[in-house]
């Protein structure tokens, strides 16, 4: 599997309260104060696409009581890189809760603190990638029989239902960005102000690769909090669960390939394989059974940051942003 590559480190909350004086500066509600949090249903369920590119196809989700369906816009559905600036949002939204702060549905950031604390560069191409990134929030419709904040609702909803990019022109026409302003869906915004389940994510979750990153929110939402415990599932329903679309015997061999790196953060994952049932004459044997075996290991010590200053798209052109 091919590895991410290197970013630049995200900003500690220690570092990022040293600019907090710059809040005020356009009404912002960066930058961040905390960790990045993330909501557990979008965590546990697949509600983004496993692409690194605009993902034009359906992506559907039933599986006992859960019902999910999201489509896509014309510039495709929302990727799990896409997904970064929901979690940032969230992050936002959870850090004012905590700080006992009113909060309403709309947030206004800068894309320097949403780059520092996902660890892109400041490259024109980041630059481009959010505003796409944006337009898929808002363009891809979700269906979900999922109630948040006690309440349900039948239809489609998007993850923004406004996004916009402010700028300004320097004496030469060149654009300097100020802020980005988007209004948070109501599913997400009842689910994270009523219902607190919040979890928050390991600082090296924008390091991963897709398979990984959702490995370990399933693994988070659903799995155990105690070191040594046991999460045990089906390798067909974790597919499912991961978001996995192509054929079963392609999703075991990339989970093959993360249980032997340890790569997911707070957790080893195990496909443990059953003994195969004989079948009936002329019908040959069943494949044996397997299982993904999730367990939580104990914490260690925190290491200093020896990540390098290179970003995910290093070399880029930098484009300038106003503070």
């Amino acid at each position: 599997m091919t590895q991410p590559a290197s970013k630049t480190p995200r900003k500690t909350a220690v570092s990022r309260r040293a600019d907090a004086s710059q809040r005020d500066l356009f009404q912002l509600d960066s930058p961040l104060i905390g960790e990045i949090r993330g909501e557990r249903s979008l965590m546990a369920f697949p509600f983004f696409a496993l692409a690194k590119s605009a993902w034009m196809k359906p992506v559907s989700y039933h599986h006992g009581p859960v019902s999910i369906e999201v489509r896509p816009s014309a510039n495709g559905v929302a990727t799990i890189y896409d997904k970064e600036i929901v979690l940032y949002i969230a992050s936002l939204m959870a850090a004012k809760i905590e700080a006992g702060e009113q909060v309403g549905q709309d947030f206004r950031f800068t894309a320097h603190d949403l780059f520092a604390v996902t660890g892109s560069n400041q490259s024109a191409r980041s630059y481009k990638r959010l505003s796409d990134a944006l337009e898929r929030l808002q363009g891809t419709q979700i269906k979900t029989n999922i109630e948040a904040g006690g309440e349900g609702e039948e239809g489609f909803f998007s993850w923004l239902s406004e996004a916009r990019l402010h700028y300004s022109k320097t004496r030469t026409g060149e654009k300097r960005l100020k802020a980005v302003q988007v209004r948070l869906c109501d599913w997400l915004y009842r689910a994270i102000l009523r219902d607190r389940q919040v979890l928050d994510y390991a600082s090296t979750y924008f390091q991963l690769g897709p398979i990984e990153r959702r490995i370990y929110e399933v693994a988070r939402a659903s799995g155990p909090d105690v070191p040594g415990r046991e999460f045990c599932v089906d390798l067909e329903t974790f597919r499912l669960q991961i978001g996995y679309q192509n054929p079963l015997s392609n999703f075991r061999t990339a989970l093959k390939q993360v249980a032997g790196t340890g790569s997911i953060p707070d957790y080893d994952v195990e496909l443990v394989e059953g003994e195969a049932p004989v079948e009936t004459r002329g019908r040959g044997r069943k494949s044996a059974p397997v299982n993904v075996v999730i367990t939580r290991r104990a914490a260690e010590p925190e290491a200093g940051q020896e990540q390098g200053s290179e970003s995910r798209e290093s070399g880029e052109e930098e484009l300038g942003e106003e503070a």
